[in-house]
């Protein structure tokens, strides 16, 4: 689906851009930040994709096992080389990173990390992208979860629901510390036991008893509401908004093969977007109104990209723009590992430098290319060579 790769494509160039302007564009985006969260923009942009593909995949399947083989091997090859080479980097002096690890201990954080539940599990995240795998993994949990208690379809529903509770929280005020699950039972405790729980969801749900999928998919999908409620960085409304949102995209994907209506989208794309909005704007006190102002327009402008691109799937996409689409992972993981050098090699410019900006770009893309044709396509045909193998009849 071309017009997919090149809502990826442009969110994976506004992510780079916000983090790279950290070391190159730091005058310029002290004044874009507050009117436009570069950031947020990308990653909801990558959501909103998320949420259309990855129940698709499922479904498509019909079958757990095979889902999750293919998202391991989608995910993981690029992610253990991207986190070898920041550590390696770092080894040799290359590169800086933060090898404190938040006070926890190596196993805990490489625990942590293995699950990408890291972002929840109260642990720092040794890639500052990171944080986001985490919620594609809940959500992964999730969609396996209504998968298997034959509720997948009802994605509206869910992203209504999400989008309320999200409003309701901040409404009625309540609030919750930073990873306060982790502050209340030791993040070592909770890192083992999440862990724990995980693998016994994936492996149960892959099961072939059907009271075992039932039970593993409902585990998961109660483990990933729970962190993402009560244990995540941002704010519990934050993190319910950004489910919502994926399952908004998924309630899009009904619409579009017919399993909905487009107005039933439609109503739950005002819901969606009303309740994100109205928290953001009512969350915080009036010493961050720019920071707000800055979310919500980001959050609109991504679901604006979003609609536009719906609008037009069907034109002719320039093959450039879904080229950088295919490498968008790349482009995602590969960035922060060669910031990571450029802080340790040349560091920060206190002034707007827009040639050693092109040049980060420069670097990267043709990096990216590399890495997507050696780790990545590898893993995507191992992936389907095992899948063909383990598919039932």
């Amino acid at each position: 689906m071309g017009w997919l790769d090149a809502l990826r494509g442009i969110a994976a160039l506004v992510v780079v851009f916000d983090h790279s302007s950290y070391a190159f564009m730091a005058e310029f985006r002290k004044v874009l930040m507050p009117e436009f969260n570069t950031s947020r923009y990308g990653i909801i942009v990558f959501f909103l994709v998320s949420g259309y593909i990855i129940p698709a995949s499922l479904e498509r399947r019909g079958c757990v096992r095979t889902f999750w083989i293919g998202r391991v091997f989608r995910i993981y090859p690029l992610w253990a080389a991207a986190v070898a080479a920041v550590l390696t980097l770092h080894l040799v002096g290359i590169a800086e990173i933060r090898a404190d690890f938040g006070g926890h201990d190596v196993a805990t954080v490489a625990v942590a990390h293995v699950t990408l539940l890291q972002e929840l599990l109260g642990t720092p995240n040794l890639l500052l992208v990171l944080w986001t795998l985490s919620y594609e993994m809940a959500f992964y949990l999730l969609v396996v979860a209504l998968f298997t208690v034959g509720l997948h379809q009802r994605s509206a529903a869910v992203a209504s629901t999400l989008a309320v509770i999200a409003a309701l929280s901040v409404a009625t005020g309540v609030t919750l510390p930073v990873s306060a699950l982790s502050g209340a039972v030791g993040t070592g405790l909770l890192v083992a036991l999440a862990s724990i729980a995980m693998v016994v969801a994936i492996c149960c749900a892959s099961a072939g008893s059907p009271s075992l999928r039932v039970f593993g998919g409902v585990l998961g999908g109660g483990l990933a509401l729970i962190l993402v409620a009560f244990n995540g960085t941002v704010p519990m409304w934050e993190g319910l908004v950004i489910l919502a949102v994926m399952f908004l995209g998924t309630a899009v994907y009904r619409a579009e093969r017919g399993q909905s209506t487009w107005r039933c989208a439609g109503y739950t794309a005002i819901g969606v977007v009303t309740c994100a909005v109205g928290s953001a704007y009512w969350y915080g006190d009036e010493s961050s109104h720019f920071t707000r102002r800055g979310w919500i327009v980001a959050f609109l402008l991504a679901v604006l990209t979003f609609a536009i691109g719906l609008v037009f799937r069907r034109r002719q996409i320039p093959r450039w723009l879904t080229g950088l689409g295919t490498i968008s992972y790349s482009v995602y993981l590969i960035h922060p590992v060669l910031l990571a050098v450029t802080d340790g090699t040349i560091g920060r410019w206190r002034r707007d430098n827009i040639v050693l900006e092109v040049a980060f770009y420069a670097v990267l893309l043709p990096l990216c290319v590399l890495t997507y044709r050696y780790i990545e396509v590898p893993g995507q045909t191992w992936s389907r060579k095992l899948a063909r193998r383990i598919q039932p009849p």
